[in-house]
Formats: structure tokens, sequence, C-alpha cells
């Protein structure tokens, strides 16, 4: 069997993956507006950054079927261009078709950086950008996003940051009737990354109905609500009031939410302007 072409757009989208882009497009150039008379350079970070195009679901035969990923949409903001672009992919192969993009936007100042996402926002986010803000998109393939990393953002202090909140992958790691710690160690370590601790098995709850022989039961008493609630509570305790609390479910065809699109504020002059804006943004999108 002939080897997957890398160098082909990975991410399947649908409408949910529109209104997550038109989300973020939307805060970009408010964001860019709103800071455009200020003395600050503007940087964006798209730390999962992919190959800069999304291919939709069906037949994409006649190349109609693509659609212009985060990258692209950021490049184009131009009201208040941003000063710097850093794309973050770690698949190489992805890389090249992120460079290709640098490369048709040459006159722009934008680094391809192959690297993992996480390792490079905990090495770089430090001392030395005061001249600097800018906004920070979390966009995961899946659950790679660690609780070290946001940590590593809140202290920073600079970056508006969106969050692509993986709620159906966790889901799926996260049996319905099993306990805890009887969920696979590589799933548990995962999950333990995700949210920083073991918060996570506070989805489980002992049953009222004792099993067979006498002894307690153990299930996952709270879905996907729980899921969110424990997340965004955590946030809500490192970022304080940088944290917006409304955020966006995204749902597939059927419904089913996938994803919570959740937002924090970078620096706390700008928490009143930046909640604002995006809170109205996921409101009317």
């Amino acid at each position: 069997m002939a080897g997957r072409d890398k160098s082909r757009p990975k991410r399947f989208g649908g409408p949910w993956t529109q209104k997550k882009l038109n989300i973020l497009e939307s805060y970009l150039k408010a964001y860019t507006t709103a800071l455009k008379q200020t003395p600050f350079k503007l940087m964006y970070i798209d730390a999962f950054a992919g190959t800069g195009l999304i291919r939709l679901r069906g037949d994409d035969t006649d190349g109609r079927n693509f659609m212009k990923g985060s990258a692209e949409r950021a490049i184009r903001i131009d009201d208040k261009p941003f000063d710097k672009l850093i794309f973050v992919e770690k698949d190489s192969e992805r890389c090249k078709n992120l460079e290709s993009l640098r490369r048709a936007h040459s006159d722009r100042k934008i680094d391809v950086i192959n690297y993992d996402a996480n390792t490079f926002l905990r090495s770089n986010l430090r001392e030395g950008w005061q001249e600097w803000r800018g906004v920070l998109f979390l966009d995961p393939f899946a659950t790679e996003v660690e609780w070290s990393t946001i940590k590593t953002i809140s202290d920073f202090n600079a970056l508006d940051t969106w969050i692509l909140f993986p709620t159906s992958a966790i889901a799926r790691m996260l049996p319905n009737s099993k306990r805890p710690e009887d969920i696979a160690t590589k799933w548990a370590n995962r999950l333990t990354k995700v949210f920083g601790d073991e918060n996570w098995r506070k989805l489980y709850q002992e049953s009222p109905q004792a099993d067979l022989f006498g002894g307690s039961n153990v299930e996952r008493k709270l879905g996907v609500e729980g899921i969110i609630s424990i997340y965004k509570k955590k946030l809500s305790n490192l970022f304080g009031h940088r944290f917006l609390r409304k955020s966006r479910t995204l749902r597939n065809s059927k419904n089913s939410p996938l994803f919570e699109f959740i937002f924090c504020v970078g620096h706390p002059k700008g928490i009143d302007p930046a909640k604002r804006i995006a809170k109205h943004i996921m409101e009317h999108l």
C-alpha cells in the first residue's frame, strides 16, 4: 500500500471548523484594530499550525473543498497587520507546506518552527517581550496541550489565548463504568498532563448500588459538561479575572460536542476590552 502523503492537509473540517476559524479571525481583526495606535509590536503564534489548509469532508478532486486555515487567515489581517507571525508544527512534512506559505508572503516576517509546541512555548515565553503583545492559538489535533504549557502562558502575561479543548477526545479516554484506577496507564498519564493533576478523577463517583460481591461500584457520573467544568475551573483559578467564563461549544453534524473553544486574556490591563470583544464574537458568530 502506498505511503500516506503528508504534504496533503490532514485535518478534516466541517461547519464547526468554519465557526472556529471565523471566531478566531474576527477576534484577530478586532484585536489588531484595537491596538493599532499603541506602541506595541504585535505577534501571532499558531502553536499547532498543521499545513495551513484544512480539507473538508467529501470529494475534493476539483480543489474546492479546501479551507484556508488559521495561519493564512492571520497573514491576511490587513487593517493593522501582525509585525511577526510564528507557525509551530512538529511534523516536518507539514512544515514544508508552511514554508511554501511563508515564501508566498515573503514581504511579511514569518517564522516556521519545526518543533514540539509545548516545548517551544515553555522555552520561549520568557523575559524580553515587554514591547510585544499578541494572540496565541492552541489548536491541537487531540490532547497534546499540556497544563504546564498553559501555566507558562498565564505567567507570561502578554498573549491573548484561544484554546481548543478536545472534549470528545477526552471523553473517549474515560470509560463510563470503571474505576478510574483501572484506566490504561498511558491514558491516565495523558489526562494528568492535560489537567495538570488528577482532578479528572472527580468525574467518577461511587454508585449507590453494590456489585454482585457486595462491594461498591464506581461509575463516571459526570459527562461532557463535567469534563469542561473541571478544566474551566482550573483555568479560572490560574488566570483569575483574565479568564472568560463564556466559551463556545463546537459540535459535529450529529450535534455531539467535539471541542470547547475557550478564551483567556494576556495582559491584565487588557481584561475588559478583550473579554468584551471575545464574548461578543462567540455569542454572535
